[in-house]
């Protein structure tokens, strides 16, 4: 029998907070009782021979989904179940609630093999031997096999035209690419000369980066297997400048504008943009089946309706969705569950994994240079934190139920200190002031105003996304409270596609986003989102953008603090279990003390609304981007109606 990881892995991949894959995983995959009955969507298919029997569509051995564990029963077939999203581009929400990953994080957040069968790690760390299930199919019923990763690693990320910057980041360790082999039809395996400790949980990941495509689709549209007239005349009938671009816009599995383009995905999109209702159909060749051998999802259809945001209480309050959390707060619970009596729906609070609800994030890469020389003195940063009334902010707006916090790691992580939370958030006006006029920015204006060193009126316009109207109602309440150090604050409300870029070029002062994702980190966790690596980290996305392409574009860390960040996370990288502990914490205590972002609430629970009639929605969650895809830990696909 294959193992599912070595018994002999390297620390690096010992435990990531219990993140351990075990070999009983596999022996439970291997034990199907053979399906008794056809999925009932599927009848007519089976019976008029175009399509082939349950059996014949599942893998060999298929991923048999442990209920016991779970807490789950076995469902019945059929229906469809409605939620709302705030605009068309959220239609990739369906991958991230499908949830289905070659490797994925359970309810207990532990990694287990999902479209694997099983995964090898060798004792150092830097050998992942990959074992795809025999049998397992695409949507349209064509094999998925070693030769879909082989066309992803040599035709797209290795192809000039495709990357030009080459395979994404968690594929190499230092400046080193991962080395490819097919051992086998059903086997692969990447490899690296020192260890890497982002493979697992980068192909975990909520967006996950889908180092496989489905070969036998794209190859029509890649120069290497078509003739170079006919692709030309693709091109042109579309209207694009080359190949390339064919290629890239048919293949979106994550965006999902391509209804035609095959998935291993729960559901299948049907509907094409533009449109204000998305219909999502089970896929035929899916790959996990409940203890019994019955083919997921049990729900046959998945429906996402677009609408106004400032609408979706009211929505859902009248009825009109099954499951919903998106864009639902804390705001609205009152409301909900006032409207629960009349309808047949539960609203029930989950936990939160984000470090917090709301912060405040400086642009110390603004082009700005009067800005930019103010952003990076850290007794700025500190002010603005002091100044801020958090207990007001979480009395008016979360009736006392959040928590005034720093933007960090939450209780729950065994990296915690409580000071990582505690520093710099009492609202003391008296300490503001006094670091403001050591700073030397004790001129004001008529209206009490302080002024820049340029003589500008110190007026911080705060960019947000436009996506929560609490950040308004914050932002409105912190202004407040900035005006008693002489800071006058400005809201500016953007798309979200428009704040980033304005942050990524410079345009941006501040802006105003959700906390960090994974406020639930281990040792083993990648420390991304607290070092200068990411061109999303609107902190410093030059930087980011610095080391996502390798010094190409963006600027190189200047500032000390951020220096010994990177080296820090060198450190991490390159250590054993302890070694990455401590790496970890000498990161967040640079975070603690230089107030890089600045957190104003968290804890804030979220509200999930559930039709009674659905089954295997859990009563307690935690509702949490990374990890856990909101609801993608907890199995959509397992979600059945009792009615």
């Amino acid at each position: 029998m294959i193992s599912v990881l070595n018994p002999s892995m390297s620390k690096i991949h010992r435990a990531f907070s219990g993140l351990v894959m075990t070999t009983g995983f596999l022996a439970a995959s291997v034990l199907v009782a053979p399906a008794h009955a056809e999925v009932p969507y599927f009848k007519d298919a089976v019976a008029s021979g175009s399509l082939p029997a349950m059996n014949d569509r599942l893998p060999e051995h298929p991923h048999v989904i442990d209920f016991a564990g779970e807490g789950k029963e076995i469902g019945k077939y059929g229906g469809e179940f409605v939620t709302i999203m705030g605009r068309s581009k959220d239609i990739r929400m369906a991958v991230v609630y499908g949830y289905a990953r070659l490797i994925g994080y359970d309810q207990d957040l532990n990694l287990r093999p999902d479209i694997l069968e099983a995964l090898d790690v060798n004792e150092e760390g830097n050998v992942f031997t990959l074992h795809i299930r025999k049998g397992h199919k695409w949507s349209d019923g064509e094999p998925f096999t070693a030769e879909d990763f082989r066309y992803y690693w040599e035709d797209i990320v290795n192809n000039d035209e495709l990357f030009p910057v080459g395979p994404p980041r968690f594929l190499f360790v230092g400046n080193e690419p991962a080395t490819f082999e097919i051992l086998d039809e059903y086997t692969v395996r990447y490899s690296w000369s020192q260890p890497n400790p982002f493979f697992l949980t980068e192909l975990a990941a909520t967006r996950p980066p889908f180092i496989y495509r489905p070969a036998h689709y794209l190859k029509q549209f890649h120069e290497n297997y078509r003739d170079a007239d006919e692709l030309q005349a693709m091109v042109e009938e579309r209207g694009l400048r080359s190949w390339a671009v064919l290629h890239t816009d048919i293949d979106r599995p994550y965006k999902l504008s391509n209804i035609h383009r095959p998935s291993l995905e729960p559901w299948l999109i049907t509907t094409e943009e533009p449109s204000d209702r998305f219909v999502f159909v089970r896929n035929p060749y899916y790959h996990r089946v409940d203890p019994e051998g019955n083919q997921l999802p049990y729900i046959d259809r998945m429906i996402f309706n677009i609408s106004n945001a400032k609408l979706v209480p009211a929505k859902v309050g009248a009825g009109e969705v099954d499951l919903q959390s998106r864009i639902l707060s804390l705001k609205d619970y009152t409301f909900l569950k006032q409207s629960e009596a009349n309808q047949n729906y539960d609203v029930r609070l989950w936990d939160v994994g984000a470090g917090a609800y709301a912060a405040l994030y400086p642009n110390l890469t603004c082009s700005d240079p009067v800005w930019r020389e103010v952003l990076r003195d850290v007794r700025f940063r500190r002010a603005l934190s002091l100044a801020i009334n958090r207990t007001e902010i979480n009395r008016v707006m979360f009736f006392g139920l959040a928590q005034p916090t720093n933007n960090t790691v939450l209780p729950k992580s065994p990296l915690f200190k409580p000071e990582y939370r505690e520093s710099y958030t009492d609202f003391d006006v008296k300490a503001a002031n006094q670091l403001l006029d050591k700073m030397g920015l004790d001129e004001r204006n008529g209206e009490g105003i302080r002024l820049l060193p340029d003589g500008r009126p110190m007026e911080i316009i705060v960019e947000t996304s436009g996506e929560n109207p609490e950040h308004d109602d914050m932002l409105e309440l912190v202004g407040d409270s900035w005006r008693q150090v002489g800071i006058k604050l400005f809201v500016k409300g953007l798309q979200r596609e428009v704040m980033r870029n304005r942050a990524y070029t410079g345009e941006t002062i501040m802006s105003i986003f959700n906390g960090i994702d994974n406020g639930l980190a281990t040792p083993n966790t990648a420390p991304d989102e607290f070092v200068p690596v990411l061109q999303d980290s609107l902190q410093w996305p030059k930087w980011g953008q610095y080391y996502q392409t390798d010094g190409e574009a963006g600027e190189a860390p200047d500032m000390p603090a951020a220096k010994e960040l990177m080296e820090q996370y060198r450190k991490w990288q390159t250590s054993n279990e302890a070694g990455q502990k401590q790496a970890w914490q000498a990161i967040l205590d640079i975070n603690s003390e230089n107030m890089f972002s600045i957190g104003l609430i968290g804890n804030v629970p979220q509200p999930v609304v559930i039709d009674k009639d659905m089954r295997n929605v859990p009563e307690k969650g935690i509702h949490s981007w990374e990890p856990g895809a909101f609801f993608g830990i907890y199995r959509p696909d397992t979600f059945w109606w009792d009615r």
